[in-house]
């Protein structure tokens, strides 16, 4: 019996909108990795990239349980002595939600050429409009 093997070229990609309004940041986040990847198509091939395009609306409206949006941060730094960037999530989530789910989608995907690839099909919007309406994207709940 011979293994199928997907191939990038042959696959027929489909746009998919998922509303994050009221879920939580992550659950939003591996929905669209998995997407993002292709993990949920019956021909998924670890090496190859067969994954489809994914927008994400109301990222503003998206929750963190917990503790999350005091106690979580985002920590990037510039590159000179002292210069360690922090924000909370609590203005993180305020002033730039889709960067913050952006971040979350990014953390899912594998840290190689796939991923950046996948990472390209990728929209967020903080609204519930999006640009993609000439695609005919499909609703998941």
């Amino acid at each position: 019996m011979s293994t199928f093997m997907a191939k990038a070229e042959t696959i027929e990609r489909k746009w998919y909108v998922i509303d994050a309004a009221g879920k939580p940041l992550g659950k939003t986040a591996v929905k669209a990795a998995n997407i993002l990847r292709g993990k949920h198509r019956p021909e998924f091939t670890p090496h190859a990239d067969c994954g489809e395009f994914v927008i994400i609306v109301n990222a503003s409206k998206a929750v963190l349980t917990g503790k999350k949006l005091e106690q979580k941060y985002y920590r990037h730094h510039s590159g000179y002595i002292g210069g360690l960037k922090e924000v909370q999530y609590k203005t993180l989530m305020a002033t730039r939600p889709e960067f913050a789910m952006e971040l979350a989608v990014k953390g899912m995907l594998p840290h190689n050429t796939l991923g950046a690839k996948a990472f390209t099909r990728l929209r967020v919007y903080k609204d519930a409009d999006h640009k993609q309406a000439a695609q005919q994207p499909i609703v998941l709940d």
